[in-house]
């Protein structure tokens, strides 16, 4: 009985010792687990993961591509590195690719639009502020007071939004609530509700005068005029600057002039067609005054006054006379043909010219 006992003894001592030497090489060849790491190699493997996601290389923004945020696209890279080393573990870098990712304090650089293309947010303006990632998501109505402060009670103190975009306004209020611990993955979207601020006063000649409201920082005068309504008789608009007090008349036929811009506080005063007149003589069918408007050209004026006399038209010279900063008149001659066959430009009038048609000796 003693030697089964001792014989069944030495079998399981065998058997442990067999155990713990197949234990010593599949550690080996895996490496240890993260059960098995003590405190202070735990310790140095997350340093060691942090130190990859820091130092992954990010995309080049001047590139272009794909760059949703410094922290998803370094992730990517850490846990790319890390799986491709196969002893190191991939896992926390993979885990954070997935993780919400933080709202950018970076706005769009309002600067680098056009005016037609932005809004800046003035005294007066309804702001709608929604805070994505809050407890509520309901939408909060601010409006930003005289001086041109915007009190969200979350980010402290009231600070100046007037001249900001919303955009922009949104960047800063992610800021605030992260710099002062309040959410540090605060995520705004701002919006106007009511555009209040931004007006072009209009006057003259419109059915419906009156300051009109603008949703951007500049318009096409033809916007501001197909809400005025100008009446018939109306010809011309003058657009007085708010920036720098000088003033510009567009005629209202002139249909690439319209495009001219309109910007916040600026005037628009609707005037009818002021008599303009040149004259025509010489051998004309019907010479003398004759009305003049913007964009005439001298062969629409010898048209309208009945045309030349005579036939030979490679014969006919005609001369413009207009007169110059010191009262002189300043003549220029052509031939009337090599406008008609395109060789040269038709010359457009302006108010007081003189025209005279004869024949080339």
């Amino acid at each position: 009985m003693k030697r089964l006992l001792g014989l069944l003894f030495a079998g399981l001592s065998l058997s442990a010792a067999l155990m713990e030497a197949h234990a010593q090489t599949f550690n080996t060849r895996i490496g240890p687990t993260e059960e098995s790491l003590g405190e202070g190699d735990a310790r140095a493997k997350e340093d060691k993961n942090a130190s990859q996601i820091k130092d992954a290389p990010a995309k080049n923004p001047a590139t272009g591509a794909g760059i949703i945020s410094a922290d998803t696209t370094a992730n990517k890279a850490a846990a790319t590195t890390g799986a491709a080393k196969g002893g190191e573990s991939a896992a926390p870098a993979a885990a954070s690719v997935f993780a919400p990712a933080a709202a950018s304090t970076r706005a769009p650089v309002a600067s680098s639009l056009p005016p037609t293309a932005i809004y800046r947010v003035g005294v007066g303006d309804v702001l709608d502020v929604r805070l994505l990632n809050g407890v509520s998501r309901e939408s909060t109505l601010f409006t930003v007071s005289t001086g041109g402060l915007l009190d969200y009670p979350l980010a402290g103190e009231p600070f100046l939004a007037a001249g900001m975009t919303a955009d922009e306004i949104a960047a800063h209020l992610s800021a605030e609530l992260r710099r002062r611990a309040v959410n540090d993955r605060a995520q705004f979207r701002v919006s106007v509700r009511e555009y209040v601020s931004h007006t072009v006063m209009v006057s003259g000649l419109v059915e419906q005068p009156g300051a009109k409201i603008m949703r951007r920082e500049a318009v096409p005068l033809f916007v501001v005029l197909a809400e005025a309504l100008p009446r018939a008789e109306a010809a011309r608009a003058t657009i007085i600057s708010r920036s720098n007090g000088l003033s510009r008349t567009i005629e209202l036929i002139d249909s690439p002039a319209l495009n001219e811009l309109v910007a916040a506080g600026d005037v628009v005063n609707v005037t009818a067609r002021q008599a303009e007149y040149l004259y025509i003589g010489g051998q004309i069918s019907s010479p003398g005054r004759k009305d003049f408007h913007a964009g005439l050209t001298l062969t629409q004026a010898i048209l309208a006054s009945g045309g030349v006399r005579f036939d030979a038209k490679s014969k006919v010279k005609v001369v413009i006379s207009r007169q110059g900063a010191d009262g002189r008149l300043v003549p220029t001659e052509y031939v009337l043909k090599d406008i008609e066959t395109g060789k040269v430009p038709d010359p457009r009038l302006l108010p007081g010219d003189r025209i005279e048609v004869g024949r080339r000796r």
